[in-house]
């Protein structure tokens, strides 16, 4: 897994939750008792299979 800023997680895992929120199907098989986008977003992010990349510049 990539290392990422806190800014970066937070915006990916708030871009997913948003895609989740608004009925993307989830990457992963959703555990009992788990409705909430955010805690679903965190387990892929968690699980490293959120398809959303950075690009970092260099130089």
């Amino acid at each position: 897994m990539e290392e990422y800023t806190k800014y970066e997680k937070a915006r990916i895992i708030g871009a997913r939750a948003l895609q989740l929120a608004y009925g993307a199907p989830p990457l992963i098989k959703v555990p009992a008792g788990i409705i909430n986008p955010l805690d679903l977003a965190e387990m892929e992010f968690d699980k490293d299979i959120i398809p959303i990349t950075i690009i970092k510049e260099t130089g």
